[in-house]
């Protein structure tokens, strides 16, 4: 099968987004698969550098979130091109730029398009104006206008699936966890406790993800210095970066934790099972995830973590040696203490990966696939032609060409 992955975000962009696009692709691709990706140029990509099956498309820093981006030209090179390597269905990735551009692509060769919902948006709104330009109920019309006519919708979880039914979408849905794809190489733990002065068996807490106010990363330092008077010889890492950088980094000054805290800025992608590995739990304070990746990283890394309840996450944590789920900062704090005093036992490693085989790259790309051939087994381009655009599907595009971020 050729597959065309449309999105707004790829490496080298560090995000949950761009890997589980990565990990798909990779996955696919090692089942036999031709795998395509449509994305936005990058300043850290050279112009002219030639990347296999790898094609970007001019850009601009989105509004909001300048470490992304948004194509503006490539309508017709990208249908030409997929046209060109014979696409058999468009997969978006994005309800943007290269969103809008995958079902132009999908309409033009009259296959069919699905999409995965990546962003709950409603927990993003305060990066616009402050909030101020668009509420949830705008949320749910703008995603409900874009996926009108859409053949399919994947939702990473089955928060995401229930939030995609309030907005009223009422195309095919499937529940697909995001898979996980471990590294073939990587350096030992001792090299990275070595690099940031740790000695053999000092407890490490990390915390790992883009330094996003929504993740409330300073619950997390905050917790830290309450659990100093415990564990006075405990350390946290904090790896990523984001726009809470300068905000954390003063609350770490003002706690007069600067030897306690490490924060190691963007780190490689290819590191980041070293990182889960050199540390003894995983924690995050975030209440915003929708598809658990950094979880399900964290397990695949043979380590536990502490984190919020969620609908998601109630699904995935049946056993300690998986992880804590907890309700408030009390638990939080308890929660942490337990798994650095916890060994981690050859009993925790077994459950792991038993639980691993349910969620591991290639079960994501089998399931993937498997709706892939559902949809084009039911694809019929002719009742396409006939409902294509819907009301709903003008008004989505009126309102992004107008201004993606009005209330009204």
């Amino acid at each position: 099968m050729n597959i065309g992955l449309f999105t707004d975000t790829y490496f080298p962009q560090v995000s949950g987004v761009a890997t589980s696009i990565k990990t798909l692709k990779e996955a696919l691709e090692s089942q036999g698969h031709e795998v395509y990706i449509f994305t936005s140029t990058d300043p850290k990509v050279p112009k002219n550098k030639f990347e296999p099956h790898i094609y970007r498309f001019s850009s601009l820093p989105y509004l909001g979130f300048k470490d992304r981006r948004l194509a503006f030209r490539g309508l017709i090179q990208a249908v030409e091109i997929a046209k060109s390597v014979q696409l058999d269905i468009v997969h978006t990735q994005t309800e943007f730029s290269l969103g809008l551009m995958g079902k132009f692509v999908a309409r033009q060769l009259k296959i069919p398009a699905v999409h995965t919902y990546h962003t709950m948006y409603e927990d993003y709104t305060h990066y616009f104006a402050k909030g101020m330009l668009i509420g949830p109920h705008g949320v749910g019309r703008i995603m409900k206008g874009y996926m009108a006519n859409m053949s399919g919708v994947i939702a990473p979880s089955k928060l995401v699936q229930d939030t995609l039914h309030r907005y009223g979408v009422k195309v095919p849905m499937r529940v697909i966890p995001t898979g996980v794809c471990l590294p073939k190489r990587r350096t030992t733990q001792s090299d990275l406790r070595k690099k940031y002065h740790f000695y053999g068996e000092q407890p490490v807490i990390l915390s790992l993800g883009r330094l996003a106010f929504e993740k409330n990363i300073s619950v997390t330092i905050s917790v830290f210095s309450e659990l100093l008077q415990t564990v006075p010889e405990a350390r946290l890492v904090i790896a990523g970066d984001g726009p809470a950088r300068k905000s954390l980094l003063e609350q770490v000054d003002e706690l007069d934790l600067n030897d306690k805290i490490i924060f190691t800025g963007m780190i490689n992608h290819d590191d980041i099972f070293d990182y889960y590995q050199m540390s003894n739990v995983f924690v995050s304070s975030s209440d915003t995830e929708t598809q658990g990746l950094t979880f399900i990283e964290a397990m695949a890394a043979d380590r536990p973590f502490v984190a919020i309840h969620s609908p998601y996450l109630d699904n995935l944590v049946d056993n300690d040696a998986i992880g804590t789920l907890v309700n408030d900062y009390d638990e939080l704090l308890a929660g942490i203490e337990k798994y650095l005093r916890r060994p981690n036992s050859k009993e925790d490693k077994s459950y792991r990966q038993e639980k691993m085989k349910d969620v591991d790259a290639n079960t994501f790309a089998t399931r993937v696939l498997a709706f892939y051939t559902d949809i084009l087994a039911s694809y019929h381009a002719t009742d396409v032609e006939d409902e294509y655009p819907n009301d709903e599907e003008v008004g989505y595009m009126k309102r992004i060409l107008r201004n993606p971020f009005r209330r009204n």
